[in-house]
């Protein structure tokens, strides 16, 4: 008995080696484990305080850049054609699709309230020219008379002449509104002002047409869709460099492999209140009818090449909440410097603010690199070349 107690504790005596020798090994890990990760922490800490960066140098240059704008495809011309008077439509001769040219009659009309205006004033010029007759006879009777001393007064002959002149008048009057009465039949023909097509047809045969019956809707719209308007709006920035010889490319969504050329026309001169563009407006000629007004395209604007701005890449350039800026790098020290934003090309960009050529730029820049801080220079500072 005793013997077993004694080889009991021997074994556990073996034991308790083995679990310490273990318990050793795993502190002595553990520990190596720990000097790791406070040796990465103390380096990754060392790399924010101390953050290794690519220098580029400032320098002017030129830039080739072009915008993307969107623009609308509208007719070079336009008309809503309507009916003066109130009238029926008697025939039609055109409808949507219709290729017009100028003269062309498309509708006629019908009034018959207007063919007995026009006999009433046919009557009425008669009456007033049988007056006018009366009263210059008695007039040139008076005349012939006063030539007799003592016969006719001289208040008689001029109340006759006054009398004759106004029968005259009456007459000239009657003819007037005749005419003006037998204009309104050309407005009972309704014809093409210029060469066009006719986009859209409001009115069917008999119906009653006239500025007090739906004036409203047109009887016909026609276009000119040979040659149409290219409508774009360039933002402020862009406006400096265009003028009427500037020649851009469009794309429409319909066509999108094939490419149009056209040429600036008209410029407004002005910016608009709300978006702080210009209007421009380019010439289409569309001889073949693949463009519809209505089209949106995508106008590709060349914009002139300017060389007294700093060119910088575009990830030097920092956009924040607050500024926009660049850092500069001064005996290892960040520097921010606020700029504007000017043109831009592939991966470059115009800037402007207080900076020189020759200055040190942070090529990949952010706000994580505090104005102040300390930097180490990675690469050293070469011109970059574009």
């Amino acid at each position: 008995m005793f013997q077993h107690i004694i080889m009991n504790m021997f074994k556990n005596k073996y034991t308790l080696a083995i679990i310490f020798l273990a318990l050793a090994g795993l502190s002595a890990c553990s520990d190596k484990k720990e000097k790791e990760e406070i040796a990465q922490t103390e380096k990754q800490e060392a790399a924010l305080d101390t953050p290794s960066v690519e220098l580029v140098t400032a320098a002017k240059g030129k830039l080739s850049p072009a915008i993307s704008v969107p623009g609308e495809l509208i007719p070079y011309q336009q008309v809503d054609l309507y009916a003066k008077i109130n009238s029926y439509v008697k025939k039609l001769y055109a409808d949507i699709g219709s290729q017009v040219h100028t003269g062309d009659l498309l509708a006629t009309l019908e009034a018959p309230e207007i063919n007995s205006q026009i006999a009433a004033l046919q009557s009425r010029i008669k009456q007033q020219e049988a007056v006018f007759i009366a009263s210059k006879a008695t007039y040139d009777r008076l005349l012939n008379t006063s030539k007799t001393p003592g016969t006719v007064s001289d208040n008689d002959l001029e109340l006759a002449a006054a009398k004759k002149n106004s029968d005259l008048a009456n007459v000239d009057a009657a003819k007037s509104d005749y005419k003006a009465a037998t204009a309104n039949l050309d407005y009972l023909q309704i014809r093409a002002p210029f060469d066009g097509v006719v986009t859209a047809r409001n009115v069917n045969l008999g119906a009653y047409v006239g500025p007090g019956q739906g004036g409203a809707v047109p009887m016909f719209v026609i276009q000119d869709q040979q040659r149409m308007r290219l409508v774009i709006s360039v933002p402020e920035l862009y406006t400096g460099g265009l003028s009427s010889k500037s020649e851009v490319t469009f794309t429409v969504r319909s066509l999108s492999a094939e490419k149009f050329k056209a040429q600036v026309k008209r410029l407004a001169g002005a910016l608009d209140e709300k978006l702080r563009a210009e209007r421009l407006e380019m010439d289409v000629y569309n001889k073949d009818r693949k463009l519809l007004p209505g089209m949106y395209a995508d106008v590709n604007i060349p914009v002139p090449s300017r060389d007294s701005s700093i060119v910088l890449p575009k990830t030097a350039v920092v956009t924040s909440t607050e500024k926009v800026f660049v850092i500069r790098v001064t005996n290892n020290k960040a520097e921010w410097v606020n700029v504007k934003k000017g043109a831009t090309s592939n991966d470059y960009m115009e800037v402007s603010g207080d900076l020189k050529s020759g200055d040190q730029i942070i090529k990949i820049a952010s706000d994580e690199i505090r104005n102040g801080s300390n930097v180490r220079v990675k690469v050293s500072a070469k011109a970059d070349q574009k």
